[in-house]
């Protein structure tokens, strides 16, 4: 009786939201890239997640906080997940013979006690196989009200990652993005990684657009029109203060597509329209020492930095075409490399790179030709962009932001139901949806949160 449950409850969560096999599928592909996925294909092992157990007040939490972590460790597609398993198996002693025998790879069991204002939540990661705790933890849990409480149990899921593959996780981490209102106008909202917290965070009810966090993810910059002058200006908001600080770079133009540079101290945006255009360089945390890095009578835009902060990828129409093609350039400004698939009278329409956390990877969206759909890429810059993944072939796919655990990206998803935020696994081609029916904009995923 106990494997049929268990059985059931495998069928019930291993079937995803929703995924399809760029074999099978109708493909749209762009000539001399490589369709599929970035990784190869690995081994999912079985992991299971006891139901958790409450003490001093901590009973009725418990299952809540559990739901969050199967779920997350679901959406980490590093795992087949067994949970709702019957509360039959909650044991003092783990037994692992018959964890085993039901097929588990790892064991997740915890207990949330009532600790002083809030709770604590005891948790342990069993190799089955060996028959042994792998790892244990103790993490803070705030209260249900609390605005923390669900990203304190994503926490726990992503140190249950880093235990197992030494790797970081994503699901304490938020993506912002701008969405359009039906009046035209953009402002900025966030959501939890799983979903969750949809909220506002401005009011302008002006054009606010190009959103990016702080590499300590306690600030975000963006450009607005809602300055008196009406032009595109860069500020910066505190997420903890919520106190905004304008960037005042003394030049006239377009100031668009801010990204902070690895340390958090600098910010890199473009410039356009101006007497000189391109991509500039300044010192946020001194105000000061505004630097062009690019430019020239083309326009260079959407900058985003390697993870050392050497290197910078943009794009840019510096071929003297209408369409704009990627590039990567050392971050004091220098000589560029053409990433993108650039075929001669062929061109493409290639934009909006973003670079991987970890790696040489940097996504971008692009299509073949002046009209069509577009699709997500990977380009490998350490080949010079030579090996390229196209990552979707259905739709339209726009705007690509890595998560944290850099196997991940968050994309702005247009169907025939309409726009939402999709996110796609880049090692298993699972795909989710996370945001529906909303006109979204250039979403940005946050390093981890904590």
């Amino acid at each position: 009786m106990l494997r049929s449950l268990v059985g059931a409850a495998l069928v019930s969560v291993l079937v995803p939201v929703w995924w399809a096999s760029p074999l099978t599928a109708q493909i749209d592909s762009i000539p001399g890239v490589t369709l599929g996925l970035l990784y190869e294909a690995e081994f999912q092992p079985a992991l299971a997640v006891q139901p958790f157990s409450g003490r001093l007040g901590g009973e009725t939490l418990a299952p809540r906080v559990e739901a969050i972590i199967a779920r997350d460790l679901r959406y980490s597609d590093r795992f087949e997940i067994m949970d709702s398993l019957p509360a039959s198996l909650v044991r003092d002693e783990i037994d692992y013979q018959l964890w085993d025998q039901l097929g588990a790879v790892w064991l997740v069991s915890g207990s949330l006690e009532g600790a002083g204002s809030g709770f604590v939540l005891v948790l342990e990661l069993h190799d089955v196989v060996y028959g042994e705790i792998r790892e244990q933890g103790r993490f803070p849990v705030p209260d249900a009200g609390d605005d923390d409480f669900r990203m304190a149990a994503h926490v726990a899921a992503d140190a249950i990652i880093e235990w197992i593959y030494n790797e970081p996780g994503m699901a304490a981490s938020r993506i912002v993005f701008s969405r359009r209102t039906d009046d035209g106008n953009q402002d900025l909202y966030v959501i939890d990684s799983d979903g969750e917290n949809f909220k506002r965070i401005t009011h302008y009810n002006d054009l606010t657009m190009s959103p990016t966090w702080s590499p300590d993810g306690t600030h975000i910059a963006y450009s607005s029109r809602k300055g008196a002058s009406g032009l595109p200006r860069i500020y910066e908001l505190n997420l903890e203060t919520l106190v905004e600080t304008p960037l005042d770079a003394g030049r006239d133009g377009d100031h668009n597509t801010p990204t902070y540079s690895p340390n958090g101290n600098d910010l890199a945006f473009s410039i356009t329209g101006g007497a000189r255009s391109g991509i500039f360089f300044y010192d946020w945390a001194r105000s000061c020492c505004l630097t062009q890095l690019s430019g020239g009578r083309w326009d260079d835009i959407s900058p985003t930095y390697s993870p050392d902060g050497r290197r910078i990828a943009f794009n840019s129409n510096r071929l003297g075409t209408p369409f704009p093609q990627i590039y990567v350039m050392p971050a004091t400004g220098g000589a560029a490399d053409l990433v993108s698939p650039y075929l001669h009278g062929r061109e493409g329409y290639y934009t909006s790179p973003d670079w991987a956390p970890v790696g040489d990877h940097v996504a971008f969206h692009g299509r073949v030709g002046r009209r069509g759909l577009y699709n997500i890429l990977v380009a490998d810059v350490s080949d010079r962009g030579r090996r390229l993944r196209q990552l979707t072939w259905e739709g339209n796919n726009e705007d690509p932001s890595w998560a944290p655990d850099g196997r991940h990206l968050v994309f702005v998803g247009r169907r025939d139901w309409g726009t939402g935020l999709m996110v796609v696994d880049t090692a298993t081609g699972t795909y989710r949806m996370l945001l529906r029916g909303i006109d979204v904009r250039l979403p940005d995923w946050s390093p981890p949160l904590r």
